[in-house]
C-alpha cells in the first residue's frame, strides 16, 4: 500500500542539486527572478543576455546569496552565431545543460501598423522566436542525447489574445507556442517543453506606461494587480523540476486571470 508523500519528499521534487540551467535575458525582469529562483534551488547557473556587464553582476548576486556556480555570458539570441557560441561555452564550461529557459524577448514600439519597416520585423522576430528554436534545437538535441532535460519558453498572454499595439510581439511569441509545442513531440519522452505566458508585468520593460496605463491594466486583471518577476519564480521551478516529470506541450498562463476561459 502506497505511503503518504513525506514532507522532506515533497522538497526534493524541486531540488535542482547537480543541475545546470540556462537563462536568457537572465540579467534582469522576470528572467533575473528565475534565475536566482532555480539557483536556490540548486541549479548551478548561466546568465545570457546582451549586456555582458549586467550579467556579470547577476552571477555575482547569484554566487553570493546561493553558493551555486553562475556563468556570465554576453548573448545576442536574435544571432545564431552568438547562440551557437553560448551553447559552446555552456558545454565547454559545465559539461551538461538540464534546463533551458527561453526568456529573452523584446517588443519595441510603433506609432502605426503600416508604420512598421521590415528592420523592425526581423529584430523583433530574430529575438523572439528565431533565437529561442536555435537553441531548443541544438540543446534539446543534446539533452535527449544525455536522457532528459527541461525546455522553458517564456511567451505572452498576448500571443493568445494579441492587441493592435504589440502585433509584431505577439505573432513571434505565437509562433513561439508553436516551438514549444513541436519541441515536446520532437524530443520526447525524455525532454519535457513547456510555456509560461506572463500577462502585464511590472519591469523596466514596461516603464514606458504612464501611470494611467497601469491602473487600467491592473483593473482588467482578475487578482486586482500587475505581476512581479517574482510571481513566474514558482512556475518556473515547477516546469524545471521533477515536480512536473508527467508535463509536456503545456502554456501556462500567468497573468492574474486575464485570460480566463475553459479549456
Amino acid at each position: 500500500m502506497p505511503t503518504a508523500t513525506t514532507l522532506a519528499e515533497l522538497s526534493g521534487l524541486f531540488d535542482l542539486s547537480g543541475q545546470v540551467a540556462v537563462v536568457t535575458g537572465g540579467s534582469r525582469g522576470i528572467g533575473r527572478a528565475i534565475t536566482l529562483g532555480l539557483a536556490a534551488a540548486g541549479a548551478d547557473v548561466v546568465i545570457a543576455s546582451r549586456k555582458l556587464e549586467t550579467c556579470q553582476e547577476v552571477a555575482a548576486e547569484v554566487e553570493k546569496a546561493t553558493g551555486r556556480r553562475a556563468l556570465a555570458v554576453g548573448t545576442h539570441v536574435g544571432r545564431w552565431a552568438d547562440c551557437d557560441r553560448l551553447v559552446d561555452t555552456v558545454y565547454d564550461t559545465f559539461g551538461r545543460c538540464d534546463v533551458l529557459v527561453n526568456n529573452a524577448g523584446m517588443s519595441p514600439l510603433y506609432p502605426t501598423l503600416e508604420g512598421i519597416t521590415e528592420e523592425y520585423w526581423d529584430k523583433v522576430t530574430a529575438v523572439n522566436l528565431k533565437g529561442p528554436f536555435r537553441l531548443s534545437s541544438v540543446i534539446g538535441a543534446r539533452m535527449a542525447a544525455a536522457g532528459g532535460g527541461s525546455i522553458i519558453n517564456v511567451s505572452t498572454i498576448g500571443s493568445l489574445r494579441p492587441g493592435a499595439d504589440e502585433l509584431v510581439y505577439a505573432c513571434a511569441k505565437a509562433g513561439l507556442n508553436a516551438l514549444t509545442i513541436g519541441l515536446a513531440d520532437a524530443y520526447g519522452p525524455t525532454v519535457r517543453a513547456n510555456g509560461i505566458l506572463p500577462g502585464a508585468v511590472a519591469t523596466d520593460i514596461a516603464a514606458v506606461w504612464d501611470e494611467r496605463m497601469w491602473e487600467r491594466v491592473a483593473e482588467s486583471v482578475k487578482l486586482g494587480r500587475v505581476g512581479q518577476p517574482r510571481d513566474f519564480v514558482g512556475t518556473a521551478l515547477w516546469l524545471a523540476s521533477e515536480a512536473s516529470a508527467w508535463i509536456t506541450g503545456v502554456l501556462v498562463r500567468v497573468d492574474g486571470g486575464t485570460y480566463r476561459q475553459m479549456s
